[in-house]
């Protein structure tokens, strides 16, 4: 399922890039913004909706929701689990160490008074 969404994804951008090119510039871009050529435009009625444009819209929207549904494919397959989920013992319970027998300090020897 994720490969065909993938594939569908793949055919759905290239028929994107295509309507998205083969549309007619406006003119201008940034460098007619500076000055008032662009405020007819910005400005201005709305323009004819051409096939090209409706077809870019649809394919810029079904591109949007399959990559949104394959972001969330992939996430729910590496979603990170719990080594312990899904199991039903319970642990046995481990019985205690003794602890060691501590023992009395001894008492260091007496500092001998011999002398050589």
């Amino acid at each position: 399922m994720y490969g065909i969404l993938v594939g569908i994804l793949i055919l759905d951008s290239v028929i994107l890039a295509v309507a998205v090119l083969l549309q007619a510039g406006q003119g201008g871009g940034l460098a007619s913004m500076g000055g008032g050529a662009g405020t007819d435009t910005i400005m201005g009625g709305r323009q004819a909706t051409t096939l090209l444009t409706k077809v870019t819209w649809w394919t810029a929207g079904i591109f949007l929701f399959l990559a949104l549904v394959l972001t969330f494919m992939s996430q729910s397959a590496t979603q990170v689990r719990s080594v312990l989920e899904g199991q039903g013992q319970n642990p046995t319970p481990v019985a205690p160490t003794p602890l060691p027998i501590e023992t009395q300090p001894t008492a260091p020897p007496p500092p001998s008074n011999r002398r050589p």
